[in-house]
């Protein structure tokens, strides 16, 4: 009998490739990607895990002592409309985008027991809700669905808690 193992997730590899992806739109684009914004983006990608703004503001303020809040927050905006990131509305708090450099439908799953999020480009279900809009003779600017669940990692782990002899 074989068995099928899930290779571990590369996070440097996530990260090089989103900062790659980055600077090609910037270049494309005639944009800088400055070395705070290039900061901000990289704290962002240090997990896949939701960070806020005040949150980078203390993680940032090592690298630029100087930083305040208007500093992260024009950095955030600039990556929002570069593409690269999302707001994760729910939270207040800010994702790195893996689909980047164009504006398009998500589904976020965000995990309340490791607050890990993990976009989605589920077509299906965006298709489903764009037909149900023009239906109602919407016209949506953005379309965005947060679901907050249990990833599952954490519900293996409970599982696994839960057999555990006491």
């Amino acid at each position: 009998m074989t068995t099928s193992k899930i290779s571990p997730h590369n996070h440097k590899r996530c990260i090089d490739s989103a900062m790659s992806n980055a600077e090609q739109l910037c270049a494309q684009r005639g944009l800088r990607l400055t070395p705070i914004r290039r900061k901000v983006f990289e704290l962002i990608w240090e997990s896949h895990q939701a960070v806020k703004a005040y949150d980078l503001l203390e993680r940032i303020r090592p690298f630029e002592m100087s930083a305040k809040p208007p500093t992260v927050y024009r950095a955030l905006e600039f990556l929002l409309d570069l593409g690269v990131i999302h707001r994760v509305e729910s939270l207040n708090a800010f994702i790195g985008c893996i689909d980047s450099g164009r504006t398009h439908e998500q589904l976020l799953l965000i995990c309340t027991e490791c607050q890990q999020v993990t976009e989605c480009s589920a077509p299906e279900v965006m298709g489903a809700l764009a037909a149900e809009i023009r239906m109602q003779g919407f016209s949506a600017r953005q379309k965005s669905i947060e679901i907050h669940g249990t990833c599952r990692t954490c519900a293996q782990n409970a599982d696994t808690k839960d057999t555990l002899p006491s």
